[in-house]
């Protein structure tokens, strides 16, 4: 089983402490039951009795010797956790050598484990001794940034122990003491946050020399290493459980050093030059050296004063031996000691920007090289080159203004009062569009195109469509002209136009740089519009005419507000709701467009092709002729004619339509009624059967002869019980005798025929299940006049008649049947061919007889 019990820990003993020194020894408890907080008792003895010090729980603890220290406050308890207590003795002294001995009171239910624990102290006599230069305690030296410098500390020790020292150099910087660089007690160099890379360098170094010196070397010294260093010295020693304890820390401030910064500075600040002058700039750098040293220049260029020298372009530069780099324009020289001049000759408009200077400091060494102690560059200086600007106006005026819409707009923009202008000064223009609005609306302006310092043409989002369809034209009429020119101007193009003439100056790389702007005053393109009106008129020319003569009507046409119109015209027809060949009542005759050409649109009547004419009069008048008159052809007649005005690109845009008011055409016959009707004597078949349908027409009235009377037949079927479904087509016999029929899907086959002359006959050859449904025929009478003319009639259909087809059970199952049996018959026969030829031939076995021997018998005589 496993066994709990309370244990108290002290550190292993003994402890070595320094006289004058204070002690904190820690005590702490686990594995206890009762509170989480845990109360403590310290005792001291020197020989063999304890004597009470202090406790956390009773403040009678203390005796009498330690009451006077306790109430100081030379000794008391720090409490780090509930189970955890300090002993802390400031300045202690040999007397409090000896052992001390933490105790806690038992909260536990049963007692098991220790409840005490010693540890050993011993006080050693303090031998640490650390000072600076034997010159002077403290030393001020005064550096420039660059320069090297050394400190020195010493440090002994004299303890009776084997002691160790950790010395550690330390800068002041603001109110805080930085760790420099390190020699810890177990002899390992430590530099200190931000010294790593310096001391990976060798640029912060630490050296031991004799008698106990500790050196620090500092070199390339930066404005950061000015201030107070001090030498930091701790003792050490190892405890007895192997551990490191440090005993006692002292420390002397050995310098105080400031460090002088080299500063680089143009001399002047914002410069502003004119094209063509000098820029003059000098660097001048600061510094208080005294010996011998080079200074290397460089001159940076940067359009921006937040780029890096990396990406800014060096212009010249200057080497610590007073080589200069070449340039033509650009010129480097020395002024004095710390001053060096940049000249550049015919400044340009690029040379505006932001110029640096940057410097560096050399010095020589003892073996005759040059070392660079220090780097700075300047801020940057604004430099800005004023152009040479031309002196000249804009004018804008209109040459062509449109009147409607589709008319030409010509604009012309043009320099005038130029003066100051050189060889090398060129003009380019860009259009801009501003649509007005009413009110105070801002409207942002569009621009319609630009010109490139080489006069190449780039369009704007603004009609670049139609300028590259060459609908607006941009052009140079001479060197101080520019016009715009829009082909045809609609509507959305009224509003402002103005323009701006740029000038551009030449530099000496050869490059066109733009160097000021002009704007002229703006000019309004605008006409005032109105609705479109269209007026037609339809006149009948011939009042009363009957059936076989030729109707006539001329259309009149009138527009206001349309620039030069043209028209096209359509005649239509309303024909009466009983007319079965257009049941939606409007038919499209003939039509002819704004270039006069004629189309016959739903004119379907093949024997009168060239019976309908539409003809142009005269500009606003149109002319409609029907020869051969029927009576099919009564209804309402309109035009309907569409103005069109000239659009873009020579193409017309429509403008508005209007239609006519109707003329009627009405026949009045007392000719014979038709009617017609469908008669089956077996509208239920068999499938395979033949399907007679009659199609029988009557007539009542006014007897006619047989040959002065034609008709055309259609039949047509609806696939379903009630009629919900398109009709189809199957098969038609015009009045010439002609069968057309519909393709078909079906293996059944049809024939129409005339059987007498008001009786026609549809055969369904081989009835499939697919031929049933509803069947009928449209009937078109034709009547011979007396005057030898044909005249249609109006179209009749017949009621329809419900075809049904059905199976029949006995044929439909003979032959699947006598297939069936054949199958069966033919797969038995194979079956018993297979058994034979396997029983014959593959299951037979061969058996080897004992061969016997023949002997004849022999005759008792021979014997």
């Amino acid at each position: 089983a496993f066994c709990r019990g309370r244990i108290v820990r002290v550190p292993k003993g003994p402890l070595i402490r320094v006289v004058g020194t204070e002690v904190a020894i820690p005590c702490s408890v686990s594995d206890y039951d009762g509170p989480s907080e845990q109360n403590f008792d310290w005792e001291f003895s020197r020989d063999t009795d304890f004597v009470r010090i202090v406790s956390t729980w009773d403040s009678t603890f203390t005796s009498e010797e330690y009451q006077k220290r306790v109430g100081r406050g030379d000794i008391k308890l720090r409490r780090s956790s509930n189970d955890a207590v300090e002993l802390v003795i400031r300045n202690i002294q040999p007397a409090d050598q000896g052992r001390y001995k933490c105790s806690t009171p038992s909260t536990d239910a049963t007692v098991q484990g220790n409840y005490d624990a010693e540890v050993q102290v011993k006080v050693i006599s303090d031998g640490l001794s650390v000072s600076g230069s034997k010159a002077r305690s403290s030393t001020s030296l005064r550096l420039s940034e660059g320069d090297s410098f050394k400190l020195r500390c010493s440090a002994t020790s004299t303890s009776p122990e084997h002691t160790h020292l950790h010395v550690t150099w330390q800068l002041r910087s603001a109110s805080s003491w930085r760790d420099i660089l390190s020699l810890t007690h177990e002899g390992k160099f430590q530099p200190g946050p931000g010294y790593e890379e310096r001391y990976r360098s060798g640029d912060v170094r630490l050296d031991t020399g004799a008698n106990d010196t500790y050196r620090l070397s500092v070199s390339q010294a930066a404005a950061a290493d000015a201030g107070a260093y001090r030498c930091l010295v701790s003792e050490w020693v190892r405890g007895a459980d192997g551990s490191w304890q440090k005993i006692q820390e002292k420390s002397v401030e050995i310098a105080t050093v400031s460090i002088q910064r080299t500063d680089v500075v143009i001399s002047t600040s914002n410069v502003s030059v004119t094209e063509r002058d000098s820029l003059d700039l000098t660097c001048n750098i600061t510094t208080d050296r005294s010996g011998i040293f080079q200074a290397e220049v460089m001159w940076y260029f940067s359009a921006s004063p937040d780029d890096t020298l990396s990406d800014a372009q060096l212009l010249l530069s200057m080497d610590h031996d007073s080589v200069v780099s070449d340039s033509t324009l650009i010129s480097l020289s020395h002024v004095d000691r710390n001053s060096y001049r940049l000249l550049v000759r015919d400044v340009d408009v690029e040379d505006s920007g932001y110029y640096f200077c940057e410097a560096a400091i050399w010095v020589p060494l003892h073996n005759g090289s040059w070392h660079k102690v220090v780097e700075r560059t300047s801020a940057p200086v604004s430099v800005v080159v004023t152009a040479l600007e031309p002196d000249y106006d804009v004018f804008l005026n209109a040459s062509k203004t449109p009147k409607f819409s589709d008319d030409p707009t010509e604009l012309n923009c043009r320099i005038t009062n130029v003066q100051d202008t050189e060889a090398n000064i060129r003009f380019t223009v860009s259009w801009y569009y501003r649509q007005r609005l009413p009110g105070d609306d801002v409207v942002t302006e569009e621009l319609l195109a630009s010109m490139d310092a080489d006069w190449a043409l780039l369009p704007g989002d603004r009609g670049r469509e139609r300028i590259q369809n060459g609908e607006i034209i941009f052009s140079k009429k001479s060197a101080d002209t520019f016009s715009l020119r829009i082909q045809w101007t609609s509507e959305s193009d009224r509003g402002d136009y103005f323009c701006v003439i740029s000038a551009w100056s030449r530099h000496r790389n050869s490059s066109w740089v733009k160097s000021k702007d002009v704007t002229s005053a703006s000019v309004n393109i605008f006409w005032a519009t109105q609705d479109y009106t269209l007026t037609v008129e339809a006149v009948k020319l011939k009042p009363f005419f009957v059936a076989g003569h030729t109707f006539e009507m001329t259309c009149k046409v009138s527009s206001k507000n349309i620039k030069t119109p043209r028209y096209s015209v359509l005649i239509t027809a309303e024909k009466p709701l009983t007319d079965q060949s257009n049941p939606n009542g409007t038919t499209r005759i003939i039509s002819l467009n704004q270039d006069s050409v004629v189309r016959l649109e739903d004119w379907t009547d093949q024997t009168r092709v060239d019976g309908v004419v539409l003809e142009k009069v005269q500009e606003n008048e149109f002319r409609y002729r029907m020869y051969q008159t029927q009576i099919s052809d009564a209804g309402l007649y309109r035009c309907v004619v569409t103005a069109w005005s000239p659009g873009g690109g020579g193409m017309w845009r429509e403008a508005v339509n209007g239609l006519s008011n109707p003329i009627q055409i009405d026949f009045q016959t007392s000719g014979p009624v038709f009617n017609v009707s469908v008669h089956s004597d077996s509208p239920t078949i068999y499938q395979g059967e033949v399907a007679d349908l009659l199609c029988i027409i009557t007539t009542e009235g006014m007897p006619l002869e047989p040959d002065d009377m034609s008709f055309d037949v259609s039949w047509f079927a609806v696939r379903s019980f009630a009629l919900d479904r398109e009709p189809v087509l199957l098969a038609s016999l015009d009045r010439r005798g002609i069968v057309t029929q519909s393709r078909r899907n079906g293996s059944s086959e049809l024939s129409l025929e005339r059987i007498s002359p008001l009786e026609f006959r549809l055969r369904v050859h081989g009835c499939e299940d697919h031929d049933f449904g509803n069947h009928y025929c449209a009937v078109t009478p034709w009547v011979r006049s007396a005057t030898g003319v044909w005249q249609r009639e109006p179209d009749i259909k017949a009621k329809p008649i419900f075809l049904s087809v059905k199976m029949d059970v006995l044929n439909a199952f003979k032959y699947p049947l006598l297939i069936g049996i054949g199958l069966a018959t033919v797969i038995g026969l194979l079956s018993c061919l297979i058994g034979y030829c396997s029983s014959r031939w593959c299951c037979k076995k061969e058996v080897q007889e004992t061969r016997r021997e023949r002997r004849r018998l022999m005759s008792m005589e021979m014997d």
